[in-house]
């Protein structure tokens, strides 16, 4: 006889918000369980049920995968389930959330953008002294704002970036919207004040954002990635600051991302040198990093809670995610 689960859904990364909201949706009938910890941090060797839903941190042992019924990633990537779906039976159901969170990552893509624009890291250091030397910025107007990947984020991207008057392009190779300015990346580089990555990642966009490349753009642009870490190579990033092509760099999202989390809430040694050029770059004045934290506003993670909730109704009536 098969030992029965003890839930029938459960939540690895929730934090405390989400864990709230989540709660208030989920119907009584439903068994679910909640950590804030990753599925490599919370030291389960089976899965605590048949449906599994993670964000963007958690590896799903391969052993799950014959385990489980449906894996549900709270975010709106996809990515690494798409490199599971060849490892995993046939039976198993992926599932995500495309729509919860586009107004709130384009808004911190402009926060970003106009926080390194007007030097906020420094205003704030030289609070201590109250001093101005330095800190003189620039305004949004006239800027040439490069959305890179113009999908729901990108797309509402590119409306703060018109709402601010700013000249707005967009780069994709499915070009859906009739009033976006589609332009050749390599081409537009060169003009382009800020560059914004808001792609989702793929093999063929892996590492997009490299040096050769990005040497080519105007010197004392502005990169902000709220997209994947893996299109921008720390190390080539580095280099760009260090040269003056780059003016400065605000990032949400890290290559090798789940083992950087680790590291920092642990305290521990990191090992990988890209993540030790990560460090290194949190300590320059003009470079921003925040904890892939953009999804996270009030509205966001209502929808969020909501949409996952449906998602886990729909696949306990039919087997399948929406």
């Amino acid at each position: 006889m098969l030992k029965k689960l003890p839930y029938d859904i459960y939540f690895y990364e929730a934090f405390e918000e989400e864990w709230d909201r989540i709660s208030a949706y989920l119907s009584s009938s439903i068994r679910a369980g909640f950590t804030d910890k990753t599925i490599q941090d919370s030291g389960d060797n089976i899965p605590p049920a048949k449906i599994i839903s993670v964000r963007t941190q958690s590896i799903i042992p391969d052993n799950w995968l014959a385990q489980v019924s449906g894996l549900l990633t709270r975010s709106t990537g996809f990515d690494y389930f798409q490199s599971l779906k060849h490892l995993s039976p046939l039976s198993v159901q992926f599932g995500y959330l495309p729509l919860y969170c586009a107004r709130a990552v384009a808004e911190q893509a402009m926060l970003l953008w106009m926080a390194l624009m007007r030097k906020l890291p420094r205003q704030m250091e030289q609070f201590k002294t109250f001093h101005r030397d330095g800190l003189t910025g620039c305004e949004c107007r006239e800027k040439s704002l490069l959305v890179v990947g113009v999908g729901n984020i990108g797309y509402e991207i590119v409306q703060i970036g018109r709402g601010l008057d700013m000249i707005v392009r967009g780069v994709d190779i499915v070009r859906k919207h009739s009033d976006v300015d589609y332009v050749d990346f390599d081409e537009a580089l060169p003009d382009a004040d800020i560059i914004v990555s808001a792609m989702n990642l793929t093999p063929e966009n892996t590492g997009y954002f490299h040096y050769d490349r990005m040497k080519k753009g105007k010197p004392g642009a502005l990169f902000i990635n709220v997209a994947r870490g893996e299109q921008s190579p720390p190390s080539d990033l580095k280099r760009l600051l260090d040269d003056g092509t780059l003016g400065g760099i605000a990032m949400d999202v890290y290559p090798f991302e789940d083992e950087l989390g680790t590291a920092l809430r642990m305290n521990s040694k990191i090992k990988n040198e890209e993540l030790e050029i990560i460090q290194t770059l949190s300590r320059y004045p003009n470079v921003i990093m925040t904890p892939h934290n953009a999804f996270n506003t009030t509205e966001s993670v209502e929808r969020k809670a909501e949409q996952s909730v449906q998602q886990v109704q729909h696949f306990l009536e039919t087997g399948k995610f929406i």
